[in-house]
């Protein structure tokens, strides 16, 4: 009986260790999916969530770091000036240093951005450091 403890106990370690990196991966997945989600919908409420405190923010050649509130006040402007038709992720990786990041192409009616956004981990949990809207 004790053997048999030993193997679960031995069985439930090893799963738990298993299949925690992968949970992780799967929540950095749904946050990196819920991000192109917010930037489809033009919903600046709902991309702020995945903001850090402070965010560098490009948007139409201008360069400018915000808090997370101005940051929704600015986006909130910026998807009322050029609405959203399309947005789709064209790259993700992550960086050397443990940075994730995205490349997508944000379509509107008249033309179209390059969207660039880093996410850095910050108290465990990945938040967008630069998101950056460029002509193409």
């Amino acid at each position: 009986m004790k053997n048999l403890r030993r193997i679960f106990f031995v069985f439930a370690l090893i799963t738990g260790a298993l299949s925690s990196p992968l949970h992780a991966q799967n929540a950095e997945a749904e946050q990196v999916n819920a991000i192109r989600a917010a930037i489809k919908a033009g919903s600046s409420k709902e991309l702020i969530r995945y903001m850090d405190e402070n965010v560098d923010l490009n948007l139409a050649a201008q360069k400018t770091s915000y808090s997370k509130s101005q940051a929704e006040y600015v986006l909130k402007d910026f998807f009322k000036k050029y609405p959203v038709t399309d947005f789709q992720y064209v790259h993700q990786g992550k960086s050397k240093e443990g940075h994730k990041y995205a490349i997508g192409n944000y379509e509107f009616d008249g033309g179209s951005y390059r969207v660039y956004i880093l996410l850095k981990l910050k108290n465990g949990v990945y938040k967008i450091d630069t998101l950056d809207f460029s002509e193409e």
